[in-house]
């Protein structure tokens, strides 16, 4: 049995009865293009493999990637970085995505994944409660701010089920949560302009929207946008940040 890895952030997955129910809700299909992110030890692997779905795993730990290999043989096998690695490598797709993912990449494979999204359908990953809740936060929530806006704009979120420490070894100090997104059809135009206005308001997000985004878009801009100035930056829907963005795109070309 191979040993998990502090640098690699790895709690693999025991519990059957939670591998059971994260494998029904993916509800896997023969033919299906799958892609499972950090595999670990082949908890959910064996059921994806089961379902005759067409499977690619990711894994960045050698060890265990000799060993998938060996298990799973009819499973394409990459042994890389999945923050580095270039899915356009894979095809056309589409492809959905399976992963338990380390709070550590957990965000900036989010934005990746969300950068490439027209290869994909739809993403289960297994990620800290804390995060899932940030990621289906409402406005004029303390759990708000701009991944909540990022992923809700590019797809429908829905926290199935919280999994208690218990269910790992080594046990993790945090409970976890299943998420499944759902990528939505339509584009975003600008997508590093949106990103700008996210980190210029959410920097600030004590301060009014007007103080906050005052160096991109001024006071009656905001109020012709149908945006309060007095509202902190928290107060503001997703769809109200994309026409932020639109409005500097547009007078900025």
């Amino acid at each position: 049995m191979t040993v998990p890895r502090k640098r690699f952030g790895q709690n693999f997955l025991r519990d059957t009865n939670v591998i059971s129910r994260i494998l029904s809700n993916i509800a896997p299909a023969k033919n299906q293009l799958v892609i499972e992110i950090g595999p670990g030890q082949g908890a959910l692997t064996a059921g994806l493999v089961s379902s005759g779905c067409d499977l690619t795993l990711i894994e960045i730990d050698r060890n265990l990637a000799d060993s998938l290999g060996t298990i799973f043989p009819s499973s394409r096998l990459i042994n890389e970085d999945v923050l580095t690695f270039d899915f356009a490598e894979l095809g056309e797709g589409p492809f959905r995505v399976v992963g338990n993912l380390p709070y550590n990449i957990s965000t900036p494979l989010l934005f990746k994944l969300f950068a490439d999204r027209a290869r994909f359908t739809d993403m289960h990953f297994m990620l800290q409660s804390e995060v899932v809740n940030r990621m289906t936060a409402k406005p004029s929530t303390r759990a708000y701010g701009r991944l909540s806006v990022m992923v809700q704009l590019y797809s429908e979120v829905e926290k199935l089920f919280e999994v208690p420490p218990e269910a790992f070894l080594p046990k993790p100090k945090v409970r976890s949560a299943i998420v499944r997104l759902k990528i939505r059809d339509h584009s975003i135009e600008k997508p590093a302009r949106l990103e700008e206005v996210l980190k210029t308001a959410f920097s600030a997000r004590r301060k009014t929207v007007r103080n906050a985004l005052r160096k991109l878009l001024k006071e009656n801009e905001l109020i012709e946008l149908g945006i309060n100035p007095s509202w902190r930056p928290e107060n503001l829907t997703p769809e109200q940040f994309m026409v932020c963005a639109s409005f500097i795109e547009e007078k900025t070309t």
